[in-house]
């Protein structure tokens, strides 16, 4: 994306953080020292002590960066959030795993100075939309960064879910629920749930049935292109889930409708760090 001059932050930070707690005042110093001024997300302004803050959803109006302190969830919110900001993520990762996080706190500074200069990497991670339906109207739409899921909510029932891909059908999966993943979010819950590494860059959607009652309904790659309809057909509630963290109950004949989403979210990279490095760094991947 072209560079453009930085005198404006966004800063998103996670809740109850004493990591970040101890960053916000040091950070919000440094930024002033060289004319970059922060806009801050209430949990922002509290760990600085400020009075004065933006909605999330708002934070990123105006500025040139965000920046997220915290871990994957964080980004996730912060991505949902900005997604139409079109501006670049500098992501601190101040959790445990932090595997789209993947700038260091102790790099914070160093990585940061490069990106005012203008000296940095992203990677563009396209979005899913999303599409409720109940009755014959759309109850909500939503953008997901990794993916949605639909999932049981009662014990030992399973749920019986249509997909249909372009119109056409492709079978009903019975199982525990069912994720559309994004190739970002092919690392999260649809690597948990059987399915595939997607690298981020493949023009991909992934469909991954959670816990199938038959051994022949496996995850499927369709293209990023396709549209993707999944009906619930049982009276078992279903929860519908976006990047685990907002969703609504769901009933029979209730369905949703993903396609890929004309938001994307750009992520600063460290310069030297690759998605296989993740890989290696994060899940042992290749390990013995």
């Amino acid at each position: 994306m072209p560079r453009v001059k930085i005198d404006t932050v966004a800063i998103v930070s996670k809740p109850r953080s004493d990591r970040a707690a101890a960053v916000v005042p040091e950070l919000l110093a440094w930024l002033s020292a060289r004319g970059v001024t922060a806009r801050l997300d209430p949990e922002t302004a509290a760990y600085a002590g400020a009075t004065a803050s933006c909605a999330r959803n708002d934070v990123a109006d105006g500025a040139q960066l965000l920046i997220v302190l915290g871990g994957d969830g964080t980004l996730l919110s912060a991505a949902r959030a900005s997604g139409g900001c079109n501006i670049p993520l500098f992501a601190v990762n101040l959790g445990n795993l932090g595997f789209l996080t993947s700038i260091k706190v102790d790099a914070l500074y160093p990585q940061l100075e490069r990106v005012l200069a203008g000296d940095f990497r992203t990677e563009c991670r396209h979005m899913l939309h999303c599409e409720l339906w109940r009755g014959g109207k759309c109850a909500g739409r939503f953008e997901a960064l990794n993916d949605v899921a639909l999932a049981k909510a009662e014990l030992a029932r399973i749920i019986d879910l249509e997909v249909q891909v372009d119109g056409h059908f492709m079978c009903v999966y019975k199982a525990d629920g069912l994720i559309i993943s994004t190739p970002t979010g092919s690392t999260a819950y649809s690597l948990s749930a059987g399915g595939p590494i997607v690298i981020p860059t493949v023009a991909a959607l992934c469909v991954t049935p959670i816990c199938p009652h038959m051994l022949t309904h496996r995850p499927v790659i369709v293209p990023d292109s396709a549209v993707i309809k999944v009906t619930v057909l049982s009276d078992v509630p279903t929860y519908f889930t976006v990047d685990g963290q907002v969703g609504e109950l769901m009933a029979r004949g209730d369905h949703v409708i993903c396609r890929h989403s004309t938001h994307a979210v750009n992520l600063i990279q460290p310069p030297d760090l690759m998605f296989f490095d993740v890989l290696r760094e994060k899940l042992q991947w290749g390990g013995r």
